[in-house]
């Protein structure tokens, strides 16, 4: 797949405010400042798309991207930033937890992890919860380009043994920086669009 037209339709925090169903979507989820912005940057060959901030916490509301006028890529609010109060962070959990499970043309969730990093333990409840709905499979373990390529290789391991991966979820490494992992990464999409 290549990505030729990409454009911001709408930021949401309810259902009435999402665009209609009529497309489907793919939706990244990640902690805080693990690269979401970057990497759907990256992916659409966009430079600021996605608002990218050195500061965590920046995604505050479900935003919605058409790509190629045939789907649409959803970037969910980060979690796990410890400087929100716990009402906003509640709040947060809400407003994913409401659109992970009722919005029918969601094909799957992309989960971020940070690759240099054992996968923390809301890495793993998250990905639990995409594994109970039917959403998970994928994920892009990001920052790779920081590693050396036996410090990669263990910490892949360590992601797919910590996240309980099975033998059909696919891990890809990628690195905004580098630009790696994009191709594998839209070409899982294609295939999610195709069935």
């Amino acid at each position: 797949m290549k990505i030729t037209s990409s454009e911001f339709l709408c930021s949401a925090a309810k259902k009435g405010q999402y665009p209609d169903e009529s497309l489907p979507e793919i939706a990244f989820a990640g902690r805080s400042n693990v690269g979401k912005s970057s990497l759907l940057n990256l992916l659409t060959n966009r430079r600021s798309l996605a608002k990218v901030s050195s500061s965590p916490g920046k995604t505050r509301t479900i935003n919605f991207f058409l790509i190629n006028g045939e789907f649409r890529i959803v970037d969910l609010p980060g979690y796990g930033y410890a400087k929100v109060s716990r009402a906003e962070s509640e709040s947060w959990g809400r407003m994913m937890e409401d659109y992970l499970e009722n919005r029918p043309n969601l094909l799957k969730v992309v989960q971020l992890v940070d690759s240099r990093h054992e996968p923390s333990a809301q890495d793993v409840q998250m990905y639990e919860y995409l594994r109970y709905h039917g959403l998970s499979g994928i994920v892009a373990a990001t920052k790779c380009d920081k590693l050396s390529k036996n410090e990669l290789s263990r910490n892949l391991s360590l992601i797919k043994k910590t996240l309980s991966l099975g033998e059909d979820d696919i891990i890809i490494a990628v690195s905004a920086l580098k630009r790696t992992g994009t191709e594998e990464l839209l070409a899982c999409l294609d295939g999610l669009l195709e069935r």
